[in-house]
């Protein structure tokens, strides 16, 4: 171990090899010691958690085990997982090409996402002989992916330049685990996906990511063949994201969307090849009708509720009994079609599938559950998803004879790491909490404003423009302003839009790297985001300066799954708000605060405005679990600190 060890650490020495690679580099030793850590893990085949804080090189310090590593008994491919598909492009295309080069590897290594980012020449070719639609959207979009097919050699759509995520297009030209034909596709040689897990089956590294990881277990449970191939080892990057995910997935979940997604592709099957079976025109016609009904018995808007509460509205029961009469009557016309289209036999799966789910979504008595809805503006799902995923988790890991390594800036609360492991069943042989080398002290300040309303006070939205306001003038834009809910981030905005001279950049106005690359571009910019900007947004320099938090990110108290989660806790004689409460907001402030310094000269001001760190008793728990700043309540210090970055 001793030689494999020095291996590692000798990779991050000064003149070591990542020294000609990276301008200015300086060898860390928190970086040595979690490379270490995770190499430990690796051979040994245990658990390691590790929070490295901001600034450690965390990427290379757990990438330059997993490609040293060597088993010559067992199997050695390491699949490495990340928080986001943008995370995952960088590890991919920026981290690990560098490390590789340093290292002079020969390794094989493969990007795996999941089958929705990639092209699929099937349904390109179905939707291009009969288009969809009139919207000139999509027609346009359309073109341009037909054009990208011709010469691209991945079929991942990022790649598909005019095509931004979320593109209407992209329900047409890509498949799904429901539509996906698999093996009977008359494409299947020149599919992408398949060609993408062939790739991934010969790699001894595989970058995934935390949703398709969770997505091919849930698959794995079924006895289907799967997309991940297996590992030696597994090590998640952004690891405080993957409780939430593995509920999601460990649970059951069914949509008005997905059931209209049913619909597209059977009427395209019904005006292609089976015209003349008006039954089924109808039965088609009948289910979407229906679904468009449950929709309007649900308030308007977008929001979440508790599915057992709304059940007992006679309305709400009504509607959904006849989805089902209806899908079953589908499931009748569908069966006297199958001997006369092959493609509609998928279909008839995806009725049977979905039947059987709308009927489990009845069944509201396991109180180790929670029931759920969630509407938007035009779609409603349904989900069950389990209160404790610890358990299955750990059965899960049990199940691989892997090594797993776990880390992220943010797992820790109060320094401790109990919280994190707990949510996740894991009994790790080594946790670790690796300090950041920026010194906070010199480089930030937090400011904890005197004199503001109460955090839902509907005066807060006008305190916060006037702080808002003062804190741009003195850091001459360079802002950014995060906030818990989209309400009052759009009451901001608008106040603020008249008093500002500096370029005001606001999320929705397009997509979330648009407005990323213009708040960089402009230099001067101030950006107001939710919830996705508090992580995975990495800013370096003095075109950020300033971060503005409006409150504490608690998550709202009529949240039916945080509700459920909270009675269950009860139930075990445990107090929810401190084994749950507290420490979820405390990891999404740490994520918040985590955007303001993200280099060794980087300077900044971090503005908190939420009176309840000061006045109440775990305000303290927040303060020390955030790095450790000067700290003042005078708005004109953290200006003047402003006015003095360079």
């Amino acid at each position: 171990m001793s030689q494999q060890m020095s291996k590692v650490a000798s990779f991050f020495e000064k003149d070591g090899p990542l020294s000609f690679k990276v301008e200015g580099y300086q060898p860390r030793q928190a970086q040595i010691d979690m490379a270490i850590a995770i190499e430990k893990a690796l051979k040994e085949k245990t658990q390691v958690v590790i929070e490295a804080g901001t600034g450690i090189g965390k990427t290379f310090a757990y990438l330059v085990p997993a490609l040293l590593h060597e088993d010559t008994k067992s199997v050695c491919k390491i699949i490495i997982s990340t928080g986001t598909k943008a995370l995952q492009e960088q590890l991919f295309h920026r981290d690990l090409p560098n490390v590789l080069s340093a290292m002079k590897l020969g390794k094989k290594t493969a990007l795996l996402k999941g089958r929705a980012n990639y092209l699929c020449p099937f349904r390109l070719n179905q939707h291009i002989s009969h288009v969809p639609t009139d919207d000139p959207d999509v027609l346009h979009q359309l073109a341009m992916v037909a054009k990208f097919a011709s010469n691209t050699k991945t079929g991942d759509m990022a790649d598909c330049i005019g095509i931004e995520e979320g593109a209407k297009v992209l329900p047409y030209v890509t498949s799904t685990s429901d539509n996906c034909l698999g093996q009977t596709c008359p494409d299947y040689d020149d599919c992408y996906i398949k060609k993408a897990r062939m790739k991934a089956m010969e790699a001894d590294l595989v970058i995934v990511n935390h949703h398709l990881f969770f997505a091919d277990m849930a698959v794995k449970d079924t006895g289907f063949a799967e997309l991940i191939p297996q590992a030696h080892g597994y090590i998640f990057d952004e690891a405080h994201q993957l409780a939430e995910i593995a509920s999601n997935y460990f649970g059951q979940s069914v949509s008005s969307r997905a059931l209209l997604a049913l619909i597209k592709d059977l009427r395209l099957i019904y005006r292609s090849e089976l015209f003349d079976m008006v039954q089924l025109g109808k039965a088609i016609d009948k289910l979407e009708s229906s679904l468009k009904d449950f929709r309007l018995e649900f308030p308007a808007g977008s929001g979440r509720g508790d599915w057992r509460q709304i059940l007992k509205h006679s309305g709400i029961k009504f509607a959904a009994d006849r989805i089902i009469n209806d899908i079953t009557f589908l499931y009748q016309v569908i069966k006297l079609a199958l001997e006369r289209s092959d493609k509609i036999e998928h279909c008839f799966e995806r009725c049977i599938s979905f039947k059987a789910l709308l009927e489990l979504m009845f069944d509201t008595k396991d109180n180790s559950l929670s029931y759920w809805f969630e509407t938007t503006r035009l779609h409603v799902s349904i989900n069950i998803t389990p209160l404790d995923i610890a358990q299955k988790f750990s059965d899960m890991m049990e199940k691989q004879d892997a090594a797993w390594g776990f880390t992220s800036a943010t797992l820790s609360v109060d320094d401790s790491l109990l919280h994190f492991n707990t949510s996740l069943g894991l009994k790790p042989e080594k946790s670790l909490i690796v300090q950041s080398p920026f010194d906070y002290q010199k480089q930030a300040l937090l400011c904890l404003p005197r004199y503001l309303p109460e955090a839902n006070s509907q005066d807060m939205a006008h305190a916060l423009v006037k702080v808002s306001k003062q804190l741009i003038d003195a850091a001459q834009g360079r802002c950014f302003i995060l906030f818990t809910s989209y309400r009052m981030m759009d009451l901001v905005a608008q106040g603020i839009s008249t008093l500002v001279k500096y370029p005001l950049l606001v999320q929705g106005q397009t997509s979330k790297r648009i407005l990323l690359e213009k708040f960089v571009l402009h230099g001067n910019s101030v950006l107001l985001g939710t919830a996705s900007f508090w992580e995975g947004v990495d800013v370096r320099g003095s075109t950020l300066s300033c971060v503005i938090i409006d409150k504490l990110p608690f998550i709202a108290p009529d949240d039916p799954l945080l509700q459920a989660k909270m009675k269950a806790c009860k139930l075990a004689g445990q107090d929810p708000f401190a084994t749950i409460q507290l420490p979820q907001a405390v990891i999404a402030l740490k994520q918040g605060v985590g955007r303001l310094i993200r280099d060794q000269t980087d300077k900044g001001v971090l503005v908190i405005c939420d009176n309840r760190l000061v006045t109440k008793h775990y305000g303290e728990v927040f303060i020390s679990s955030l790095p450790n700043m000067n700290r003042t309540r005078d708005l004109d210090k953290a200006a003047e600190f402003l006015t003095q970055i360079d």
